[in-house]
C-alpha cells in the first residue's frame, strides 16, 4: 500500500502586501498637516473671534480645538499602519460560485 502525503502550501496573492512603507508614511504626513492647518485656523479664528466680540462659548470652542487637535494628531500619525483589508476568496461550495454550465469538449475525439 502506497501513502501519499500532499502538502498544503499556504497561497500568497498581491493585493495581501501590505501597503510600501514609503506610501504609509506620506499618508500619515499628510494626514498630520491637514489636521495642523485645521489647527492653526482654530487658533486664528478664536484670536479674530475674540477681537471682534464673538460670544465667550465660540472663542472657547476654537481655543479648545486648536488646544487638543495636536495631541489627537500626534496620536494618529505615530499610531503605526493603518489596517489594510485582506483578500477573500470563496471555496466551490460558496453560495456565489457558478458551476460549470453546457456540456464540455471532449480533446482528442
Amino acid at each position: 500500500m502506497k501513502v501519499i502525503h500532499r502538502r498544503t502550501a499556504e497561497v500568497y496573492t498581491v493585493t495581501d502586501a501590505p501597503r510600501p512603507m514609503s506610501e504609509d508614511i506620506g499618508y500619515r504626513q499628510r494626514r498630520y498637516l491637514i489636521s495642523m492647518g485645521i489647527r492653526t485656523g482654530c487658533f486664528l479664528g478664536a484670536v479674530f473671534a475674540a477681537a471682534l466680540g464673538a460670544p465667550l462659548w465660540a472663542v472657547g470652542l476654537l481655543v479648545a480645538g486648536a488646544l487638543f487637535l495636536p495631541y489627537i494628531s500626534v496620536i494618529f500619525a505615530n499610531g503605526g499602519r493603518e489596517p489594510q483589508p485582506r483578500a477573500k476568496f470563496d471555496g466551490p461550495d460558496s453560495p456565489h460560485h457558478k458551476g460549470v454550465s453546457g456540456q464540455r469538449p471532449e480533446i482528442g475525439s
